[in-house]
């Protein structure tokens, strides 16, 4: 299969531009450019680079990576290294500002052939190219940069002053042509496909084996016993630890679909054992220590009742491994992604999903036949209601919670806004407000409503829900959870804000 390998030089893009190639169904891996070197470049043996970065990044190659005759796109930083490491010039802008600019394609370029429309993408105006190296042309421009693409054919080196994974129709064709046209990248990246690797993959490493899969019932894990019952069957063990704060009622979900699978289940309903270290704890990072050891803890207790030494397996995907993720998954695996720490019994973990984005994990589910209602599942933090409840956590607050989001989501899916919306949820804040009820007055809680909207929850605008609708919820709540006093909602884009609140 035809790789693509992309350099990170650092940015905030680097996930975008790799969910970006997937979508033209070529394989690509990001790795941090400063770890590169040449013996792992050749390991890889990548159809082409892509070298990317952005604002205040790493401007050092440690690497002749020019010279190694393999297709390379430069993209913003990248480009700008490039060209100062073969020898061109940048200038610094009158004026530093980033802008939405119309790009014009100057003669032939493979990247800008068979354009449908004119490219509008946003520029970073802090450099210029004033000098190209020996053998580049200018192959782009607008009216701030007379050079805002660059080629050199003979080399097969293409440079980009902008980032083309930002503005998703003229951007992937642009990735298209470099994918296709100059690394010959066929579409070999398909559900199918994966499918079948990865199954040949785990009979191949597990053998005869035991696994034991930390199923939290959200789309990862889910998706991950589903792929892991298919490769090893009767193999499998899925221990679902109902920790006492999912939403309303989950665990029951979870266990009448995955009861009915050709796997082993077990529910662990330890609630208690997670609740009572966490009284009087409000520090959310506290919160999520404390919940993280007594899943451990948990786990591995269920592990030595069945005898289960060999494979312990989660649902990581490629963005927890791109950004160390949140939840278990920091707990369960060690210093380094796919290791163990020593205190947890088993031989090896396995992680069948960690190359893959979220919406990849989703099509894999569909593509085995999973329940829409299982793979199309909102994302539910590791911590669960935990990190959605504001200062202490107490039983009373986890019903209240429970309650109010169960209305507050209801509403979204019954009106079919749910498909609209990229993730929803109610937040049970720490603030006492006065509601005044037939009995007298009462201070209740305040509750905050989030929704927002996104492509790829690395950046998030808060939804436009209809007047209308948040009138008709806020009506239920306060008229079914009588111990909220306050409805708010969430009007903060990612970012600055987090899509979560802790």
């Amino acid at each position: 299969m035809r790789k693509i390998l992309i350099l990170d030089l650092g940015g905030h893009y680097d996930q975008l531009l790799a969910r970006r190639i997937r979508e033209c169904h070529v394989f690509c891996e990001v790795v941090a450019a400063r770890r590169v070197t040449v013996e792992k470049i050749r390991d890889f043996d990548p159809a082409g680079i892509i070298l990317t970065g952005s604002e205040a990044c790493d401007d050092v190659l440690n690497i002749p990576l020019f010279d190694l005759g393999i297709p390379v796109l430069a993209i913003d930083q990248g480009c700008q290294l490039m060209i100062r490491t073969l020898g061109g010039q940048l200038s610094d802008a009158p004026v530093r500002r980033e802008h939405r600019r119309a790009l014009t394609s100057l003669g032939e370029c493979v990247l800008f052939q068979d354009l449908l429309r004119d490219i509008i993408t946003w520029m970073d105006d802090n450099q210029i190219i004033s000098r190209l190296p020996d053998g580049f042309v200018a192959t782009a421009s607008t009216g701030e940069h007379p050079i805002a693409a660059c080629c050199c054919p003979e080399r097969r080196l293409f440079g980009l002053q902008f980032h083309p994974e930002m503005s998703h129709l003229n951007g992937l064709h642009i990735l298209n042509q470099f994918l296709k046209k100059v690394c010959d990248a066929g579409e070999e990246w398909n559900m199918e496909n994966v499918i079948n690797g990865a199954i040949q993959h785990l009979r191949r490493r597990i053998g005869k084996g035991r696994v034991l899969l930390a199923l939290s019932g959200g789309v990862d894990s889910s998706v991950a016993a589903a792929l892991l019952s298919r490769a090893v069957g009767s193999q499998l063990t899925c221990i679902f630890v109902d920790h006492g704060m999912l939403r309303k009622d989950e665990g029951d979900l979870v266990e009448s679909y995955f009861s009915r699978m050709d796997l082993h289940f077990v529910r662990v309903n330890a609630a208690d054992q997670f609740l009572t270290p966490l009284e009087g704890v409000s520090d959310p990072d506290e919160k999520r220590r404390i919940i993280g050891a007594q899943f451990v803890r948990v786990l591995q207790n269920e592990a030595r009742k069945l005898g289960i030494v060999d494979f312990l397996a989660q649902g990581t995907i490629y963005p927890d491994v791109l950004e160390s993720g949140l939840g278990y998954a920091d707990v369960i695996r060690g210093d380094e992604m796919g290791s163990l720490p020593e205190h947890l019994e088993f031989r090896e973990l396995i992680e069948p999903l960690r190359y893959l984005f979220k919406e990849e994990v989703r099509d894999l589910g569909r593509a085995m036949g999973l329940p829409e209602y299982l793979v199309g599942r909102q994302p539910f933090p590791g911590p669960g209601l935990a990190i959605r409840i504001m200062g202490e956590i107490t039983r009373e607050k986890i019903r209240i919670l429970q309650e109010a989001d169960a209305i507050f989501t209801g509403a979204l899916e019954k009106g079919h806004l749910h498909s609209q919306v990229g993730q929803y949820f109610a937040v049970l804040t720490d603030g006492r407000t006065l509601r005044n009820t037939p009995k007298g007055r009462h201070w209740g809680y305040t509750l905050a409503l989030r929704a927002v909207t996104t492509e790829d929850y690395l950046t998030a605008k808060w939804a436009r829900l209809p007047y209308e609708l948040l009138d008709d919820i806020s009506t239920q709540i306060m008229t079914n959870v009588p111990d909220i006093s306050r409805i708010t909602y969430d009007i903060t884009n990612k970012p600055p804000a987090t899509i979560e609140w802790e």
